[in-house]
């Protein structure tokens, strides 16, 4: 009998003694995560037990979630889920009663779960986690060989459940503030960002930054529509490898994202590799992306534009989440229209700058020809006047399909030829015009000043250059040189005439020629004979402008 109760004794000291470990342990965590691992490793060594596990219910209320383990594979935590009610630990979650096994898998209730790797166990014992008359999820106990768990040890991790609920519930209430600290911090800090004086790019990459804080993603990502060809390109990304960087564009409809666009709403997806409408399945794979969240970023009621969060593993968005990113979202949308609304502004004056420029220059040009002391028709100096208009115009035409970037001059010199070309040529005479070079790029304003030049000269061409001949040939070629841009217009015709001098001669066009190039471009203009002449008919004239290099002005 003193035997008896000397085993007793020494079994409820060893309770108490293990309950003060577990309440010690759990009184020393504050965030769930620690006070999760804290439980299960605690209990395991108090219980003489293998592994130790917490499942705690989803916000849906569908799925005990396995959410810390001490001896199952750590792989599994957050991946290994159970329907509420299925297998042991749902059975004592969903039926709010303990239970216990010595040989689990023969239990029909019983199911296993490959991520675990929990082949290895044998007998397996569950309590519910119940806090406030409410079930959040289960514990459970496991060894790796047949064990029988008597009444005391079921009492004792039924206390121990009774402790752990009280200390998740009070953690997840810390967790919940300090991410609700967070998130309000986050999105203030947002508002100041979208308010700073920060180039467009940089106020994205930061946001996209916050984003993956604040939803704990491994990548994000921002894509905006392109009007023009209706895709959705990607604009900023946050920790995307090159698999993401390359994939291909989708079109507004396409895939998640295409939906998000079209649809204006957004869509959260458990497992993108599960989800038939996700389209690119092997980039998910080589990046490593499971879980979707992807919102649209609307400016009056119109999407422009998606932001996506990616997460390493499965995950069920919750609503909250939905509304922080969604807020965040909004916030984006806000930055980029005030940005786009500055650079509208910004492109206003500048059109207005060049639009005086060029009246300056056109009004130039005309003052050059009152003075001019030839008797010429008023149809010829219309003509003449037309080209040069015309001419600047396919500047600026450039311009507005390219926006306020370089210009390729090869490209500009073909519009020039072309405008010439319709608007000199005699009936009855062909002249075949063709230009040819490199792709060189200038800033608008070395453009129109060689536009102008070259404008000149095939107008000179076309006067002097072919008289009582129906065919003819001019040619113009655009090198990139090391000192520079060399530019030649060269033709089959008569050749020049002695003494022939572009600054003081008698010829407007040519005058025109010499002032753009030396004193607008700073470089040189040379004529002579027509050394690569290819077509016979004449002695050729060969115009070379050689400009000094412009810091920019070729694109590598």
């Amino acid at each position: 009998m003193a035997d008896v109760t000397q085993d007793f004794l020494r079994r409820k000291t060893a309770e108490i003694s293990a309950l003060r470990a577990i309440s010690r342990a759990i009184g020393s965590a504050l965030d769930l995560d620690t006070t999760l691992h804290l439980i299960t490793k605690t209990t395991a060594e108090v219980m003489g037990m293998d592994s130790c596990s917490i499942y705690l219910l989803d916000p849906a209320g569908e799925y005990l979630v396995l959410k810390a383990t001490t001896g199952l594979a750590p792989d599994a935590v957050g991946r290994a889920r159970l329907r509420f009610g299925e297998g042991l630990t749902g059975w004592a979650a969903g039926e709010g009663k303990p239970v216990a096994s010595s040989d689990a898998a023969s239990d029909p209730r019983f199911v296993y779960l490959p991520e675990t790797h929990e082949y290895n166990f044998r007998s397996l014992a569950a309590v519910p986690l119940v806090t406030a008359g409410k079930v959040i999820g289960a514990i459970n106990v496991q060894t790796t060989a047949q064990h029988e768990y008597p009444d005391d040890e079921l009492e004792l991790l039924g206390v121990i459940a009774d402790l752990a609920a009280g200390a998740i519930e009070k953690a997840t209430l810390y967790d919940n503030m300090r991410r609700q600290i967070m998130e309000l911090s986050t999105l203030a800090e947002v508002s100041q960002t979208v308010t700073s004086p920060l180039y467009l790019e940089e106020i994205l990459r930061l946001i996209l930054e916050m984003a993956a804080r604040m939803l704990d993603a491994k990548t994000c990502s921002l894509m905006l529509i392109d009007e023009t060809t209706g895709e959705l390109v990607i604009t900023a990304a946050q920790s995307a490898g090159h698999a993401y960087l390359n994939r291909p564009r989708l079109k507004v409809g396409e895939g998640i994202t295409g939906l998000v666009a079209r649809q204006a709403r957004a869509i959260a997806v458990f497992d993108v590799l599960a989800d038939p409408r996700f389209l690119a399945k092997e980039m998910a794979e080589q990046e490593g992306l499971r879980a979707l969240l992807s919102v649209p970023l609307v400016v009056r009621d119109k999407a422009i534009g998606v932001v996506n969060c990616y997460k390493a593993s499965p995950h069920r968005f919750t609503e909250a989440e939905t509304t922080l990113l969604t807020t965040l979202a909004n916030q984006t949308a806000l930055a980029i229209e005030n940005a786009n609304l500055v650079v509208r502004s910004a492109v206003i004056r500048e059109m207005h700058h060049r639009v005086k420029n060029n009246l300056q220059t056109i009004a130039m040009l005309l003052r050059l020809q009152l003075r001019d002391g030839r008797e010429v028709s008023g149809r010829e100096v219309l003509t003449e006047t037309i080209n040069r208009v015309l001419s600047i115009a396919a500047v600026h035409e450039i311009l507005s399909v390219e926006g306020f970037r370089l210009i390729n001059l090869r490209q500009l010199l073909e519009r020039v030829a072309d405008s010439v070309t319709h608007g000199m040529t005699r009936p009855g005479v062909s002249i075949d015009v063709s230009v040819r070079g490199d792709d060189i790029y200038l800033a608008s304003q070395q453009a129109t000043s060689l536009a102008l030049a070259v404008n000149e000269l095939l107008q000179n061409a076309f006067e002097h250059a072919f008289p009582q001949r129906t065919t003819g040939r001019i040619e113009i070629r655009v090198t990139q040189q090391e000192m520079g841009l060399m530019l030649e217009v060269e033709d089959d015709g008569r050749g020049l005439p002695q003494k022939f001098d572009p600054a003081t001669g008698a010829d407007l066009g040519l005058k025109i020629v010499h002032a753009l190039v030396t004193e607008d471009l700073g470089g040189t203009l040379v004529f002579s004979g027509a050394p690569h002449r290819t077509v016979p008919g004449g002695a050729g004239t060969r115009a070379v402008i050689t400009i000094p290099r412009i810091s920019g002005n070729a694109r590598e």
